[in-house]
């Protein structure tokens, strides 16, 4: 029989497997996905594993599965092989790109954790759902927003021939927002069944 020492330590040991796991899987799925792409930016798919581990330990550890994510968009980025967008972005202002790329993923798992948080008393399955929405949507919100306050005269050489909010719509983002939300929301029914099977073990 276990004390209650014992059963706190494997409960952090465990807590602290499944975090390693689940960075593991964000840092694996967002290498792979640096090499597809819908317009100029590749595609996120490493949203799942951030939602999983903020639904099941909460904000603090939602941000922290973002900003390993945002870290790995930044240094594959400036490796190249995003196909030289983040070195461009990085030349015109590295403390802003930093700060972006880290941030803006930081902030879509906490935000995550949060939505999942005040609705999944309620319903797990709608709280899982909320979750797959919020989460790209500040993801992408951030980003368009950073680009906007930091690199606008890179957008406007960009976008020559459209307007503005077209391009930043359909051209910058759009492609990119519809695959992580389309993927995040069919992921939905997987996504809860390993909560609840964290749960309930």
């Amino acid at each position: 029989m276990k004390s209650s020492y014992g059963r706190t330590n494997y409960e952090k040991l465990r807590r602290m497997s499944i975090i390693a796991i689940l960075t593991a899987i964000v840092i694996a799925l967002q290498i792979i996905c640096t090499f597809v792409k819908f317009g100029m930016f590749s595609i996120t798919l490493a949203l799942a594993p951030i939602i999983i581990g903020g639904a099941l330990y909460g904000i603090g550890v939602g941000a922290f599965l973002g900003s390993v994510f945002g870290l790995v968009v930044l240094f594959t980025g400036l490796l190249g092989w995003d196909g030289g967008t983040v070195i461009y972005l990085f030349g015109q202002n590295a403390i802003a790109t930093v700060l972006l790329c880290i941030l803006k993923g930081a902030a879509a798992g906490a935000a995550a954790a949060l939505i999942y948080k005040l609705i999944s008393k309620r319903s797990e399955i709608a709280a899982v759902i909320a979750a797959g929405i919020v989460c790209p949507i500040v993801n992408t919100g951030l980003f368009i927003a950073g680009m906007c306050i930091f690199f606008m005269s890179s957008l406007e050489a960009w976008a020559t021939g459209y307007t503005m909010i077209y391009y930043l719509i359909f051209i910058l983002a759009g492609g990119n927002f519809a695959v992580e939300f389309i993927t995040n929301l069919l992921f939905s029914s997987a996504i809860t069944r390993v909560i609840s099977i964290r749960k309930k073990n």
